[in-house]
């Protein structure tokens, strides 16, 4: 089956999709496998919404996520070549090659290398959060925990100077959630030059850290061009703090939502690795993976996708797929299948995976131990999300400590 070319395509990125994706995820997971839909900005693509046809359609290779794929001449963001050169834009050959540069610097065996460092950042950004609680009242989770800790992580891998963490953050934001075409051009100019003027400074005066690796990968080896050398650089900054800092807040607010869960978790933190994947599962921020296109013909059930197309593979869809999980919209810590697609399946599983998982754990344990009394300030449909077709994480996150207060131990 194919879609009817003279059809008006389906828009599910409306209104109801802002107050509810799930609830209009799982109308299209019963209507069927595939979707030909538009989105906001009306480009037609594929929706894949089953569980079993997501987990196989990531591992397929016949789902490029090279643009140079695209039949219908897909630009994204229109991102410069030294941006857009980047892992995510890449298959096998060049992926594989790229990513081998990096790598070492993100296996479980050197992020745990990097715990204590870690752990400190952490006790920062808890201290700075109490401080502005007992002091101030309400303070925003967000602003304060969530959005500084993975950044100042991502960014002292990079060396770069806490000062210059905080505006490289916001044109990330202007550039995946702008409220004008002019912002969205704004902030991807200053990412570039930034990043551009970032190796150039760091060539003249190399370190022991992972850009100096990359430059001397460059310039002594010819192991990567110069566009794939700052497109790296792009996507590890990015990417390692815009995930990091939505998936905590989203499990901060998910955990507040269910206190009896929330209170067993403090009473055996043995138990939060474990709570953490069905985190990842219930509460991912990601709602889809990177688009994908066709390089044939590809049937998914019994509909025919075509070549070039553009495919969206529904990640939070997937996650709550009955036919996988057993009773899906139910928060469980003691979910038995942990087997998520939240960081990705196949070749493009996420490189800072074992790095996420630390920070989201080692956040949420100091959050638990030593602000057992924190709850929300406002009810919880009045906290704002930030819902996009690609992502959903609060805005701001307004707590307060209720009874309980802080511990002895901060």
């Amino acid at each position: 089956m194919t879609h009817d070319s003279s059809t008006p395509l389906a828009q599910p990125f409306g209104p109801d999709f802002q107050a509810d994706p799930h609830a209009v995820f799982a109308q299209l997971r019963e209507k069927g496998p595939a979707h030909r839909i538009a989105l906001p900005d009306g480009s037609p693509v594929w929706l894949i919404t089953r569980e079993c046809d997501v987990r196989r359609g990531l591992a397929d290779p016949r789902f490029s996520v090279d643009k140079q794929h695209s039949g219908s001449g897909f630009k994204g963001f229109s991102l410069p070549p030294a941006l857009d050169a980047n892992l995510l834009n890449l298959d096998a050959g060049d992926h594989l090659r790229l990513r081998r540069l990096v790598a070492q610097g993100f296996t479980p065996r050197h992020v745990d290398g990097m715990r204590n460092h870690i752990q400190r950042a952490v006790d920062t950004f808890v201290r700075q959060l109490l401080g502005r609680l007992e002091t101030d009242g309400p303070a925003d989770l967000v602003a304060e925990f969530a959005k500084p800790l993975p950044l100042k992580v991502i960014g002292d891998l990079f060396v770069i100077p806490a000062e210059e963490q905080g505006p490289f953050s916001e044109w990330i934001s202007g550039m995946l959630t702008p409220t004008s075409g002019e912002e969205l051009v704004q902030s991807i100019g200053s990412i570039h030059r930034y990043l551009v003027d970032l190796v150039a400074s760091r060539r003249a005066n190399p370190g022991n850290d992972i850009l100096s690796g990359l430059i001397a990968a460059r310039d002594e080896e010819d192991r990567l061009t110069e566009d794939e050398l700052v497109s790296l650089a792009f996507l590890i900054l990015g990417a390692g703090s815009e995930n990091v800092q939505h998936q905590i807040s989203n499990a901060v607010m998910t955990l507040l939502d269910h206190p009896d869960q929330l209170s067993e978790l403090r009473e055996k933190p043995e138990l939060l690795p474990a709570a953490v994947e069905e985190l990842l599962r219930y509460a991912h921020p990601n709602l889809s993976a990177i688009r994908r296109f066709p390089t044939e013909p590809v049937d998914v059930g019994e509909v025919r996708i075509p070549a070039g197309d553009t495919v969206l593979f529904s990640l939070a869809s997937a996650h709550r797929d009955p036919a996988r999980y057993p009773q899906p919209d139910r928060f469980d810590i003691h979910r038995l299948d942990k087997d998520h697609l939240a960081l990705g399946h196949g070749l493009h599983y996420c490189l800072g995976a074992s790095l996420a998982r630390t920070q989201i754990t080692l956040a949420l344990n100091a959050l638990l131990r030593r602000l057992p009394g924190l709850r929300l300030a406002s009810a919880p449909e009045d906290v704002r999300w930030t819902t996009t077709f690609r992502f959903r994480a609060p805005r701001e996150l307004p707590v307060i400590l209720g009874p309980g207060g802080p511990t002895a131990t901060s």
